[in-house]
């Protein structure tokens, strides 16, 4: 059994200490906001914040989140810079197959806690690690432009 801190609330599962953080999200959990896309830390569709950095949850063993605080999609929007975020992938509608956006959304607020005047460099680097099949990068630089200026 492991006690996790996800969303503000302390829950319990009963998992092994191996099993990767994503599935116990997903499966156990039941937030399925979270997605599963290659399974090697490389796609970046299955970020979350523990303790406020993105980190990549398909190789990360629930037991390395036991002391932090999780945050998923599902309130990230809770804060003010989540919130920025959101606003600004719907008003630039980014989204286009949308399997990728929660991580990528996760990525981008964790740049913006940051760095809240990020430049195109800062952007592209923050975000490296997330792929997008869609190839909405373009709209995705200006969404994380958008939601900085809101945030100003």
């Amino acid at each position: 059994m492991v006690t996790l801190n996800v969303n503000g609330q302390v829950v319990e599962a009963d998992v092994e200490a191996d099993t990767p953080l994503l599935w116990v999200l997903r499966d156990t959990l039941k937030l399925t906001g979270t997605k599963f896309g290659c399974g090697m830390s490389l796609c970046g569709a299955c970020t979350v914040h523990l303790d406020g950095q993105a980190v990549r949850t398909c190789t990360l063993p629930v037991s390395a989140a036991v002391d932090g605080e999780i945050v998923t999609i599902e309130s990230v929007g809770d804060s003010s810079v989540g919130e920025a975020v959101q606003a600004a992938w719907q008003n630039l509608d980014v989204v286009q197959c949308g399997y990728c956006q929660s991580g990528q959304i996760m990525s981008a607020v964790a740049l913006l806690e940051e760095n809240r005047t990020p430049s195109d460099e800062d952007i592209d680097s923050a975000m490296g690690g997330n792929v997008c099949r869609c190839a909405t990068y373009v709209r995705i630089r200006a969404a994380i432009h958008a939601a900085a200026e809101s945030l100003a």
